[in-house]
């Protein structure tokens, strides 16, 4: 146990069963404040192979703590056609790096089919074309799961700044976790100085502080927020994914 927080699978699932907006919540309180690899942990001993992470491959510390804390993890990417090369490169070299299992997730259509139905998409719906080839790809590959851990974290934007560490995500019928909600941005780079052999998107290094699709992502200028560079110029922050 943490504090109160039960961990054998048998009386979460029970406790999810009775109250899951409960349960997330009473999960989040007592874990407010807990070192990630304490979350992943519990995570770990409460759902086994019931917990997947997703992965951006940003900065990938979340992918690296849980490879430490619960190594064999299944690990989401979704591929939607449109990422950066330096994007495909860091996922290949984390596939290769950490002690997980990624599973690379992928629309239905290509890029080719899908431009040849609805021509470019990101430029004319860009919802529509997140919720295509991001969104429902994802929604179907964590069926089956029981809870899934993310890298949100409260400094990256307005609309995360009160990430809970754990709630109840009903849309998809699973507990979320946010092991590093709290992590400001010297937090992830004391975790990469401490720990060298983390992978890093080369992007970050060139002015991407949240790096999505190529057609869909620019460079931010000094104290811009960290997601001023997705979707530039239109009222969008988000890909649909955490609303």
């Amino acid at each position: 146990m943490i504090g109160s927080l039960i961990s054998r699978p048998e009386d979460v699932a029970a406790a999810l069963e009775e109250d899951a907006p409960g349960f997330a919540a009473e999960a989040a309180r007592a874990l407010e404040g807990a070192d990630p690899l304490t979350v992943l942990g519990w995570a770990g001993r409460a759902f086994g192979k019931g917990l997947v992470i997703t992965a951006s491959m940003g900065d990938t510390a979340l992918a690296h703590l849980t490879s430490r804390a619960v190594p064999g993890t299944d690990m989401l990417f979704v591929d939607t056609g449109y990422h950066f090369a330096e994007t495909i490169g860091t996922a290949q070299a984390v596939q290769h790096s950490y002690p997980l299992r990624m599973l690379s997730i992928r629309p239905k259509e290509s890029v080719e089919e899908h431009e040849a139905k609805r021509g470019k998409l990101w430029q004319t719906d860009p919802d529509a074309c997140c919720a295509m080839r991001k969104v429902a790809p994802l929604n179907n590959a964590l069926r089956g799961y029981r809870a899934w851990a993310t890298g949100l974290r409260r400094v990256e934007s307005e609309s995360r700044a009160n990430t809970p560490v754990v709630q109840w995500d009903a849309k998809r019928d699973l507990l979320k976790l946010a092991p590093i909600a709290s992590w400001t941005d010297e937090d992830v780079e004391n975790y990469q100085d401490a720990h060298p052999e983390v992978l890093s998107n080369p992007l970050l290094q060139m002015g991407y502080r949240s790096i999505g699709c190529s057609t869909c992502t620019r460079a931010v200028a000094p104290g811009e927020d960290a997601r001023a560079g997705r979707w530039a110029g239109r009222a969008k922050s988000e890909c649909g994914i955490h609303q």
